[in-house]
């Protein structure tokens, strides 16, 4: 049984960038950004038209409304089969393009990989909604349910549970996730209704579509956020923006009852994620070593085949005895691990490399510890024993990049050997911080002394952004180039 915990949810809004993060009885916990110039297509739904059969391929091009036409392959149109028994053997006429697309046909498609380099989206004639706990497939002939539900009993309540709320002896058309695994049938219910209500919307829009173009977006960052963690232990979700808020109420009322008394305007002069000291923690999530509160300390080092956790007794030497010093420590490590797991949004294999440990009691406390550390985790984690040199080898499914990932790059001046933040990422923290010296202080303007590299994306790529940001506070923001400092390194002069 999971932690009872208290979580807030707080959403931070810019023109350039939505960042959401969750806290956990009063702990930041996790970081989510969405920055709009990275947006993929992936999950979007278009009605597209078909341009051009190609038999020999068994696929045809489909003109959605972007730059480039898409690719869909025959084995994406035909009907999907229960179970191998029931698939059509693409070798056979049967299968044959020609049978299932014509030139100049209109289909509804979806987004399987985005557009890359000279080619195309693939796509698929398969539809999919997904939610929290459910996908909805409306050409999926039965129910699924995740392999990863193993326990027969489970996914058979979980089968029952649809049959009940879908008021039918043979429902078709989802498929249970993993993390359905031990939920209410209210909680699922809610998310079929939901899912139901979305894809009647999908049928409106599609059916005021007169020539190829979307149709429906997979929703943006603060929208799954309300879908899918805004769950019983949320007891607010905050807002500092009155345009998002106004959306999110929408969105609630339409698809997410029950979380309208949950949302918040935030309003105060103070930045939201500087109230939470959110700001701070994820400067330090960015940094290889984490203290621990008794002296020792973790390190952190993620490569491309894995993340490794090294744990250090360092400055702690313990009151009773070593053994009982590496115990403590270890205890005490497995509680940093699993936040900073999901803080830094970690996946892949893991290796931790715990103290040593003689005593086997200890041995299984730690990996108990550790198990439960993790229950709080909204992503699928699986834990190995733990072996004699102390390591545990686990895997955390990995849903997107992780936070290093995605704010820094490879560092030029070391050769991709170690990170610094990205030209946008500073850009951004600029931003943040003119902003809130503005509020702060009287003054006529500002002046940016920064690198070449940062002023000359303050110039170009993020100048509509620095444009917008005079426009808010009303004062002029001038740029000075200086040839000595480092790419994170950035000074603010009050004019």
């Amino acid at each position: 049984m999971k932690d009872l915990v208290k979580a807030e949810i707080l959403m931070n809004i810019a023109a350039h960038e939505k960042r959401v993060a969750i806290i956990e009885n009063g702990v930041l916990q996790e970081v989510h950004i969405e920055r709009e110039n990275q947006r993929g297509i992936v999950g979007n739904i278009y009605k597209g038209k078909i341009i051009r059969v190609l038999p020999g391929m068994q696929a045809a091009f489909v003109d959605i409304g972007l730059e480039r036409s898409g690719f869909l392959h025959v084995s994406d149109v035909m009907p999907i089969a229960s179970d191998e028994s029931d698939g059509i053997d693409l070798n056979s006429k049967e299968a044959d393009v020609r049978k299932w697309l014509r030139e100049g046909q209109s289909i509804l498609v979806q987004v399987l990989k985005d557009p890359l380099g000279n080619k195309g989206a693939r796509l698929s004639a398969h539809l999919s909604l997904a939610s929290r706990y459910l996908v909805h497939m409306p050409d999926l002939n039965h129910i699924g349910v995740s392999l990863r539900i193993e326990s027969e009993q489970e996914r058979q309540r979980l089968q029952d549970v649809m049959k009940t709320a879908l008021a039918t002896e043979e429902p078709k058309g989802f498929i249970i996730r993993t993390v359905a695994e031990g939920i209410s049938a209210d909680d699922l219910s809610k998310d079929i209704i939901f899912l139901q209500n979305l894809w009647q919307d999908v049928l409106d829009t599609a059916a005021t579509v007169t020539k190829p173009g979307i149709v429906y977006q997979d929703l943006s960052l603060v929208m799954r956020t309300l879908r899918d963690f805004a769950n019983d232990r949320v007891e607010r979700i905050r807002i500092d923006s009155i345009d998002m808020y106004s959306e999110l109420c929408h969105f609630s009322d339409k698809f997410v009852p029950g979380v309208r008394e949950k949302l918040e305007l935030y309003r105060s002069d103070t930045a939201i994620f500087d109230m939470y000291g959110v700001e701070e923690a994820l400067a330090k999530a960015l940094e290889r070593k984490v203290p621990l509160k008794s002296g020792g300390h973790i390190v952190i080092d993620q490569t491309e085949a894995m993340t490794t956790i090294d744990v250090n007794t360092g400055a702690y030497v313990g009151m009773v005895n070593l053994e009982e010093t590496i115990f403590k420590t270890n205890l005490e490590a497995v509680r940093v691990i699993a936040r900073q797991l999901r803080l830094r949004n970690l996946g892949g294999i893991i290796i931790i490399d715990f103290i040593d440990m003689s005593d086997q009691e200890h041995k299984e406390l730690v990996l108990d510890a550790l198990k439960k550390a993790l229950e709080n985790d909204y992503v699928r984690t699986t834990i190995s024993g733990l072996s004699e040199l102390g390591l545990v080898e686990m895997t955390r499914k990995r849903t997107q990049e992780s936070l290093t990932q995605f704010l820094c790059e490879p560092c030029p001046m070391c050769q991709g050997k170690g990170r610094i933040k990205t030209t946008q990422t500073i850009c951004y923290e600029i931003f943040r911080e003119i902003e809130r010296e503005s509020k702060a202080y009287h003054n006529n303007g500002f002046l940016v002394v920064a690198s070449s590299a940062v002023i000359d994306a303050l110039q170009n790529d993020e100048s509509f952004g620095l444009g917008e940001l005079e426009i808010i506070i009303g004062k002029p923001i001038k740029l000075q180039e200086e040839s000595s400092y480092a790419q994170e390194m950035y000074d603010i002069v009050l004019m």
